[in-house]
């Protein structure tokens, strides 16, 4: 895989074929190409990189079900990419808040919150 565009899904037995650096780079080289500028590049590249991750999964977790649900609902590719990274984002600090009791299953929360994402709930929270 020589490049990335988060328009476009790539194979999933390509990407999971790459190592986390490459995947890195490669979703790093889309957003420089692209001329986004963004505060916190490296953080931005990861959570891209987790979530074409979980959708490389399949019907293993419902993470590419949502995705193509939010696309349906009018979000591009990359919009659902963000939304459901900011998803992914919020599952992840209310896992390290402090004091947090670990569940028996700390994803069940999160696959929650992906059934219950929409694309106008994202689009209205900014």
């Amino acid at each position: 895989m020589e490049r990335y565009d988060p328009l476009t899904a790539p194979d999933p037995a390509e990407w999971q074929s790459l190592d986390e650096d490459e995947r890195l780079e490669l979703v790093e080289d889309f957003h420089r190409r692209a001329r986004i500028r963004l505060p916190k590049a490296k953080a931005h590249a990861i959570i891209h990189v987790i979530v074409e991750n979980q959708i490389a999964l399949g019907d293993e977790i419902p993470v590419k079900r949502t995705l193509e649900r939010l696309i349906t609902e009018g979000l591009d590719r990359h919009q659902s990419i963000h939304a459901v990274g900011s998803v992914l984002v919020g599952h992840m600090n209310d896992l390290l808040r402090p004091g947090a009791e670990p569940a028996a299953d700390p994803n069940r929360s999160y696959y929650i919150a992906l059934d219950n994402l929409t694309a106008e709930d994202w689009l209205r929270s900014g």
